[in-house]
């Protein structure tokens, strides 16, 4: 007798990009996954309302149509697909936080079972509001949480139950097919700074450190890698280079995607990310970094330093502080052989914990778990 055995039916409510940022792109490796969608039977909408970066976090009348639309499509999907689980990535807090409540509860109220995975945080930031504090009792009830790290268990802990948590740190493509080398060859090393120009991902802070450095007489040059934003554009950026006396050592040189990129990548001597953003959870720029076998200068910020082992595959800096960011650079610029030795324990580290199989390993572990739980 031959039997069929049916795929559990996952409907995934996620952001996808346009436009380009690290939640967005984690929902397009679970989208592509040939692995997911051989073990389930997948179904796909886009969370996304914003055009584009600028557009993020803005109201407006299109955005509430756009809203309308998506509850609509939610509601014939689950009628129509019936679905096992319903996995949502929402936003921590704020605007975007109020939009996902409403789906969530909808999702809740069609009678499906529920799992959340947060690439943001801010829940704590806002758990002291009467009305906030109100719907996060409301939003958490009843489902599964995933989060990209332990030590963000803090940000959710009012109203999470630890037996509702589950840890699944991201991973990426690996993006190279050859082991890059450790050793760099530059006269002058190279810094790298790669992420769209938002001040508190650390812009303006590196600028400062830059400074300290070059006042102190060291020798680099620093590439900056990214989109303009509504924040920061080239020609503002390019004056406060100007203003403190980089011009020549400082470059701005765009987006850069694939090939392009990994130039930028495989031509540094350390990468630098000195992010203080307050939905920063993990930083997926620093595995690339990693890949690359680059040393790494971060923050501690999020789930950073579960990637970012300090003194192991880099070092940590203070947030903010632009002197604490230059000492930890200037370690890195005044001695080759530990920067060689932290870009092979990040590639070591990269490769057996944060690729993109893993990752998706790791989640399809999840949701059958939660699906039969």
């Amino acid at each position: 007798m031959l039997y069929i055995v049916m795929k559990q039916k996952i409907l995934f409510i996620m952001h996808m990009p346009p436009p380009v940022h690290g939640a967005a792109m984690v929902g397009q490796y679970i989208h592509d996954s040939k692995l997911i969608n051989e073990k389930f039977d997948c179904y796909y909408i886009n969370l996304t309302t914003a055009k584009n970066l600028q557009d993020i976090g803005k109201g407006g009348v299109r955005k509430l149509f756009k809203f309308v639309g998506l509850l609509g499509k939610i509601i014939k999907e689950i009628v129509s697909v019936t679905p096992s689980l319903v996995y949502v990535t929402p936003n921590a807090c704020g605007g975007a936080f109020y939009k996902d409540f409403v789906v969530v509860q909808l999702l809740k109220a069609l009678g499906c079972k529920v799992i959340v995975h947060y690439h943001n945080k801010g829940v704590s930031t806002r758990q002291d509001k009467m009305l906030d504090n109100w719907l996060y009792k409301h939003f958490f009830r009843n489902i599964k949480v995933i989060l990209l790290a332990e030590v963000l268990y803090q940000d959710v802990k009012k109203y999470v139950r630890k037996e509702n948590l589950i840890v699944c740190p991201n991973g990426i493509p690996e993006s190279l097919d050859y082991e890059p080398i450790a050793e760099r060859h530059n006269q002058v090393p190279h810094l790298l700074f790669l992420s769209n120009l938002i001040e508190s991902k650390g812009v303006w802070v590196l600028l400062d450190a830059l400074k300290i450095l070059n006042d102190k007489g060291y020798s680099f040059v620093c590439d900056f890698v990214g989109g303009e934003t509504s924040e920061i554009d080239e020609a503002k950026f390019n004056e406060e280079v100007k203003r403190r006396g980089l011009g020549r050592f400082v470059v701005y040189n765009g987006r850069k995607y694939g090939v392009e990129k990994n130039k930028f990548f495989d031509e540094a001597d350390i990468f630098v990310f000195p992010t203080f953003y307050p939905n920063e959870t993990f930083g997926l720029v620093n595995l690339e970094a990693m890949e690359h076998k680059l040393p790494v200068v971060a923050t501690n910020e999020g789930g950073i330093p579960d990637v970012v082992k300090d003194g192991e595959n880099g070092l940590i800096s203070e947030k903010r502080n632009p002197m604490s960011l230059a000492n930890c650079i200037s370690k890195l610029l005044e001695n080759k052989k530990l920067r060689e030795k932290m870009g092979e324990a990040g590639y070591r580290k990269f490769k057996t914990e944060f690729t993109l199989r893993k990752f998706e390993e790791r989640m399809a572990e999840i949701l059958g778990n939660v699906i039969t739980s």
